[in-house]
């Protein structure tokens, strides 16, 4: 099976997804997760205004088959977090590089972001 993974994010091991924009890194989870999760029914994620740590579980995501946690791609402050996600759940499973974002962070260090996997060394690793 194959799997979209856009070339202009970068990707952490652990499936998510991290975009660099205007606002700062604006993450998700990829593809490859949200298809190996199944139907995604809830999202747990920080407040605005909270600190995250690279690597470390900044929320959870739940499916009809699994609980997993979220790692944050980047250290810094969250600026913005996806609200539709509390009530539309199912859109990480329809849209999970667009409308299925989760958070957005300002970084405290850009080359942390430098420093994920390319697309290419990403889908090494799930095939």
């Amino acid at each position: 099976m194959s799997f979209d993974t856009p070339s202009d994010r970068r990707y952490l091991e652990s499936h998510e997804w991290a975009l660099e924009t205007d606002d700062g890194v604006r993450v998700g989870i990829t593809d490859f997760a949200q298809d190996e999760l199944g139907d995604v029914v809830f999202v747990e994620l920080p407040a605005v205004g909270d600190e995250v740590t690279q690597e470390v579980d900044f929320g959870v995501i739940e499916s009809i088959k699994a609980v997993s946690d979220l790692y944050a791609p980047v250290s810094g402050t969250v600026t913005a977090i996806n609200e539709e996600l509390f009530d539309a759940p199912e859109l990480v499973n329809e849209d999970p590089f667009g409308e299925g974002w989760m958070l957005e962070i300002e970084p405290d260090d850009e080359a942390e972001l430098e420093a994920l996997l390319s697309a290419a060394a990403y889908d090494d690793q799930v095939v």
